[in-house]
């Protein structure tokens, strides 16, 4: 009687088989990928490949950027030492500090008083002059710069959006979307806010990823409502609104930002503000890649009520205007002028990107937190703003 093949030894049989077909399955993906990308206007396998493999906070060295250099006139924090508590409310409960910031993955924690560096925390491998990005942060960073443009008259925030850019003018709806609609997320423009790495080509993903602003925008033009008829957050909000104010000012959002607000604070460090593409345009939306205390620095700014010393950096219009909600919420929490107002009675606001960066401003205690982190998407930003809230009336 012959013997019956078992699953094993069929799977021997089989196997070189199964691995030459994986083999051709793999290489013409890799070649779709290689031939696609410069169809699609998006990077090449290698960076795909590291965007699915690096930490967030360092994925800024991937792309072009342009420099925004370092103040000539350095402005350093004073320093003093102020204990932290020795436990923070998180989920219910209450743990010490170390325990938050390694549950939520931070790679830099600074806290500041009255315009004092008090605390200052880095994990190993992060340092003072370790750049990180922003992602959404820099989305409060382009609001300050607006605030400018409308004192000086440049803008206005009742200005359309095609009036400014008239080749995104088609004669529908759109056309009627103005700065407003955009500072405060009420556009109605329909990309949706996917940070799925996984599925690049889509949404806020796609638009991270393409080497083409000036294409997508055009491209992504539909309205998923009116706009001004209802808040919904949206990344190409701000994009649109950094793509208007480098227009209307003949200036790249990068120099912009060294002229008007990183010499005037006395940043200490370069920063990079990631590109389109070689010589493109900034990524208005996200990709500010900064040190810690430099953006503190801008926390400072908006907490001194655009101040820096007897210099006022930020019109005290738009200090307020930042600081009051829009009328239509984008979330359970208050927002406006691409500024964040978590729950409660607190007038605390804050720059939030989507992996755990926070620049917190809480003016009655005069308290700045800056934490930046590679914790996932939108996790745990209530128990964390109840962390900082904690610290702030912790004196």
């Amino acid at each position: 009687m012959t013997d019956q093949p078992t699953p094993t030894s069929r799977l021997r049989r089989y196997a070189p088989r199964i691995v030459v077909a994986l083999g051709l399955i793999v290489a013409v993906v890799v070649g779709a990928a290689f031939a696609a990308a410069p169809l699609l206007h998006i990077p090449g396998p290698a960076t795909l490949a590291h965007l699915l493999r690096d930490a967030p906070s360092t994925q800024g060295s991937l792309f072009e950027s342009r420099t925004v250099p370092a103040a000539a006139a350095p402005r350093p924090f004073p320093r003093a030492t102020a204990p932290l508590p020795d436990t923070v409310p998180w989920k219910g409960s209450h743990v010490p500090v170390a325990d938050f910031l390694a549950a939520t993955r931070t790679n830099s924690f600074l806290v500041l008083r009255d315009g004092t560096l008090t605390h200052e925390w880095f994990r190993s491998g992060v340092g003072p002059t370790t750049r990180q990005s922003s992602w959404s942060v820099a989305k409060s960073v382009v609001s300050l710069l607006i605030g400018r443009a409308v004192e000086a008259g440049t803008l206005r925030e009742d200005d359309r959006l095609v009036d400014i850019l008239p080749e995104l003018a088609d004669g529908t709806e759109f056309d009627s979307i103005t700065l407003r609609h955009l500072l405060d997320m009420t556009s109605g423009v329909d990309v949706s806010e996917n940070y799925n790495p996984y599925w690049p080509l889509t949404g806020t993903a796609r638009m991270y990823l393409t080497e083409d602003l000036s294409g997508f925008v055009r491209d992504h033009r539909g309205l998923e409502f009116a706009p001004g008829s209802q808040g919904d957050y949206r990344s190409v909000d701000t994009q649109l609104l950094g793509m208007a104010l480098a227009r209307a000012t003949g200036t790249p959002l990068g120099d912009l930002l060294a002229q008007q607000i990183w010499a005037p604070i006395g940043a200490e460090d370069d920063a990079l503000w990631n590109l389109d593409r070689a010589g493109g345009q900034e990524k208005a939306f996200c990709c500010l890649n900064a040190t810690a205390r430099d953006f503190a620095k801008i926390g400072q700014l908006v907490l001194d009520g655009g101040r820096v010393g007897a210099t006022q950096v930020i019109p005290p219009m738009w200090i307020e205007r930042i600081s009051t909600p829009a009328p239509l919420p984008v979330s359970e929490w208050g927002y406006g002028a691409q500024w964040w107002h978590p729950t409660g009675a607190e007038p605390d606001l804050m720059a939030i990107g989507v992996y755990g960066q926070y620049i917190y401003v809480d003016p009655p205690s005069r308290t700045v937190i800056v934490k930046l982190s590679d914790h996932g998407t939108t996790e745990d930003e209530e128990d964390t703003i109840e962390v900082f809230r904690a610290l702030a009336g912790s004196r």
